[in-house]
């Protein structure tokens, strides 16, 4: 099966375009090498996936006919991504939420004057 099909299979891509446009731009290897979207994968393959900052590390186990069910992904391949890829995700969430969110604007004067109280010393004082 080819990567790309086996990776929209799979659940990684909604489709199988999405899935050929990472494997373009170098983000999926095959047993350490880069792939291409044509590239057939077999079973006991090791696939490395960088997706939204995480490095995804699969072994297939076997090829399925058809794009599986959420519930039926794991009969189909194994997951060895490390757990500090997730905590480090987390922690990449909790760095974006100091900043405004998307949309809301141009900062108000209350906004304007937080960040003020918030960037000068307490020993700075205005004269």
């Amino acid at each position: 099966m080819r990567i790309d099909k086996y990776l929209w299979c799979m659940r990684y891509f909604k489709t199988r375009g999405l899935a050929a446009d990472a494997i373009k731009k170098g983000h999926v290897s095959v047993n350490g090498q880069v792939a291409k979207a044509s590239r057939e994968v077999y079973a006991t393959d090791k696939i490395v996936l960088r997706k939204d900052q995480i490095n995804y590390q699969l072994t297939i186990l076997d090829i399925p006919s058809n794009r599986v069910g959420p519930k039926l992904v794991d009969m189909f391949r194994k997951d060895e991504t490390p757990e500090e890829a997730f905590a480090h995700l987390e922690l990449l969430k909790l760095t974006k939420e100091f900043y405004r969110a998307k949309g809301t604007g141009r900062p108000t004067k209350k906004d304007r004057r937080e960040l003020d109280d918030y960037t000068t010393d307490e020993n700075d004082t205005i004269e």
